[in-house]
């Protein structure tokens, strides 16, 4: 008489993550040059280095003049100079054309001025600006300006002091400075940096590519489902998730609930992807075909099932192609957390990204023990901490729509006041 197979014990969540994130990086993806306009939400490849001085000269950080010496100073431009709000017959600073270089201009020798815009470069010997609003200019008896430039009687003691609104090169980065770290994420900020360095173009990590099988004969792509049947939730989903966390997307089909289309459709995908996600067929009943369709292809299974509700069903494998395959059940809300679990970890490590960080909050209402060793709850953020929502089963996905992120449950449950772990919501 043959034994029964035993299944082999679920891995803990903890260590599922970590896991796949090891299996990403172990199958690191390449490099690409992109111009800037394409970077945004990449990542790093190598630090980003500084072709230039930042600012790459001397600079002005207020509108007024260049002075040299002490003041008064007289106009070396008279007839463009800026003026102090309220001058009859000056004119603002705005009206300056301001000069590409300070080469341009000769040197100011102690007692003279120059006009100067925010982001211009003053004349060599400028000891420091004085800003419009704090310099006077004086009118003449025919009503016009006056070379003369003073400080305003309201000005502070002293003004300009020496250096005084003068941005010195390199404040902000020297030429050859790494200013981020290979992995940054390119934000339109740190991308504005890399313009401001002087770059065009970057080189950042490739879009790992990932192929979607979606199987389930009940799955349904329209309409209201008849009994026995759903309606598709993850050709809405699961594209726009994955892209979010650095995925592109290639492939996408549907496998009917059969050993041999399962098994096509697997290797169709891993030809075309580093990555391949399923949905559903995860169990182990008659109509579940993944599992043996990942053996039939000779997958090393990395891990076999996890140790937390909802999502216990799921796989990550690795087929001899090398291509890495996330398995997820096909119960809404468990596959959509089981995202947590294997897909993100292992797309950070693929792009050279550290295990993504849990969060921590305050529980503000008791929850009972889950009944698994551990327990994913979609939760609202309230006064108080954290309140689970109501609907947490694992085919629901109303609670997860309107929750602020999702709790780690422990196998005890939780007291109100206690702080738990947390995951960011899919919305």
């Amino acid at each position: 008489m043959t034994a029964p197979a035993v299944n082999p014990p679920p891995t803990d969540w903890f260590e599922a993550r970590r896991r796949a994130h090891r299996a990403g990086e172990a199958a690191r993806t390449p490099t690409e040059r992109v111009p800037l306009d394409s970077a945004l939400g990449r990542v790093l490849a190598q630090p980003l280095i500084a072709l230039c001085d930042v600012p790459h000269a001397v600079t002005s950080a207020m509108d007024g003049w260049a002075v040299a010496g002490h003041g008064p100073w007289r106009l070396r431009e008279a007839a463009a100079a800026p003026g102090a709000p309220g001058d009859p017959g000056a004119r603002a600073p705005e009206a300056v054309a301001p000069r590409a270089h300070a080469a341009e201009t000769p040197a100011l020798r102690p007692g003279e001025a120059s006009p100067v815009l925010t982001g211009g470069v003053p004349p060599a010997g400028t000891d420091a600006v004085l800003r419009s609003e704090l310099g006077v200019l004086s009118v003449n008896a025919d009503g016009s300006t006056s070379t003369q430039l003073e400080t305003a009687p309201h000005a502070p003691a002293g003004e300009p002091a020496p250096g005084r609104h003068l941005r010195p090169a390199a404040t902000e980065a020297a030429r050859g400075e790494a200013v981020l770290p290979a992995g940054a994420v390119l934000s339109p900020i740190r991308l504005a940096l890399a313009a401001a360095c002087g770059l065009d173009a970057i080189d950042v990590v490739a879009r790992p590519p990932v192929a979607l099988v979606r199987t389930g004969d009940e799955v349904v792509d329209s309409g209201i489902p008849l009994p026995g049947q759903v309606r598709d939730s993850f050709t809405l989903t699961l594209p726009p998730l994955l892209t979010a966390l650095g995925a592109r997307i290639g492939r996408q089909e549907k496998a009917p609930d059969d050993f041999a289309a399962t098994v096509a459709a697997l290797r169709a995908a891993a030809d075309e992807a580093s990555l391949v996600v399923t949905t559903g067929g995860t169990g182990r009943s008659g109509a579940d075909q993944v599992r043996e369709a990942l053996a039939a292809l000779g997958a090393e299974v990395i891990v076999d099932g996890v140790a937390v509700r909802p999502g216990a069903p799921t796989l990550l494998a690795q087929l001899p192609s090398g291509a890495l395959v996330v398995a997820l059940p096909g119960n809404p809300l468990a596959a959509l957390l089981s995202l947590h679990t294997l897909a993100h970890p292992l797309l950070a490590g693929l792009q050279g990204l550290p295990l993504p960080a849990l969060g921590r909050v305050l529980v503000a209402e008791p929850i009972a023990p889950p009944g698994a060793p551990l327990s994913l709850r979609p939760y609202r953020l309230g006064p108080s901490g954290a309140v689970p929502t109501a609907w947490h089963g694992s085919a629901m996905l109303r609670g997860l729509a309107e929750a602020d992120g999702v709790l780690l449950v422990p196998a005890e449950g939780a007291a109100v006041g206690a702080q738990l772990d947390t995951l960011p919501a899919f919305r």
